[in-house]
């Protein structure tokens, strides 16, 4: 009786909304059917009716991620602005969801994974006027650089405590008799603005005149 009621007050979009928040937290390897029907304060059975297994459990999961990723909005008036929101999106989207990326990446399926961000590229760069073969290398070239941004994001995270830290390594001397570059070096890293300030020259340079060097 207690299951049957369960069911009627839950929906398979709140188990899997709960499902993704375990994973979110702890990884997938933590998640279980009784972990999640504990935080749902459901049964187990009552899980199973929504989502069938585990293994079902985790494709839902997946499907999910790949549907959310596919919700980027461009932002900006000019096609700079809106190629560079978009980027600045994607990175977000990775940065937030860790632990459902990877498991979009075992699935292989990566490539889907990152293809709605591709079209919407695609369509910001016809705007600004690029065809062809500039086009894809633009749009490679944005996503390996949001990628690439938040691997190394991620790996600093993830190192250990650096001794001497780097406000202990820079000083005048070593920054070419320059204070404002020693001091500005010996601050912490700031991730976001970093990252702003690279995609946008690199969207400048993709957008700007072609440098010749095609043939």
């Amino acid at each position: 009786m207690k299951g049957k009621e369960t069911r009627t007050r839950l929906d398979r979009e709140q188990v899997l909304e709960a499902a993704a928040g375990l994973v979110k937290q702890h990884g997938p390897r933590a998640l279980t059917m009784r972990k999640l029907a504990a935080e749902l304060g459901t049964a187990v059975t009552s899980i199973y009716w929504h989502v069938g297994n585990r293994e079902s459990l985790l494709d839902a999961l997946v499907e999910r991620t790949l549907a959310d990723l596919g919700e980027i909005r461009p932002r900006g008036r000019t096609p700079a602005q809106r190629v560079v929101s978009v980027a600045r999106a994607l990175r977000h989207q990775l940065r937030d969801h860790p632990h459902l990326i990877a498991m979009v990446h075992e699935r292989g399926l990566t490539d889907r994974m990152f293809l709605p961000a591709q079209r919407v590229l695609v369509r910001e760069l016809h705007a600004a006027g690029l065809r062809g073969a500039r086009a894809a290398d633009a749009v490679r070239a944005v996503q390996v650089h949001v990628v690439g941004h938040v691997l190394v994001e991620r790996n600093r995270e993830r190192a250990p405590a650096q001794r001497p830290g780097e406000h202990l390594l820079w000083d005048a001397r070593g920054a070419d008799a320059d204070p404002a570059l020693a001091r500005a070096l010996a601050r912490p890293l700031d991730a976001e603005r970093l990252f702003t300030l690279s995609v946008r020259a690199l969207v400048a340079g993709l957008l700007g005149p072609p440098d010749g060097s095609r043939t």
